[in-house]
């Protein structure tokens, strides 16, 4: 399921679960999707979050990465 798919599926059970209540199986779908959103948030931000850099006043660039590992 794409991501707007899944964020519009989301929102339908959340407006269903506010009105008349959610079945056990919506529920049961519900607590995934929300799972899966996650997921793949977490997973974008890494993403962006690995990709920063800093450029040093010399001009140099250090990856944000490369910070980390030190740090540890």
């Amino acid at each position: 399921m794409d991501h707007q798919k899944r964020l519009d599926r989301i929102n339908e059970l959340a407006h269903k679960h506010k009105s008349i209540g959610l079945t056990e199986e919506e529920k049961a779908e519900q607590k995934k999707l929300r799972a899966e959103y996650l997921a793949d948030f977490r997973r974008n931000l890494r993403g962006q979050l690995e990709n920063i850099s800093f450029v040093e006043e010399d001009g140099t660039i250090t990856p944000l990465r490369t910070l980390r590992k030190k740090d540890v």
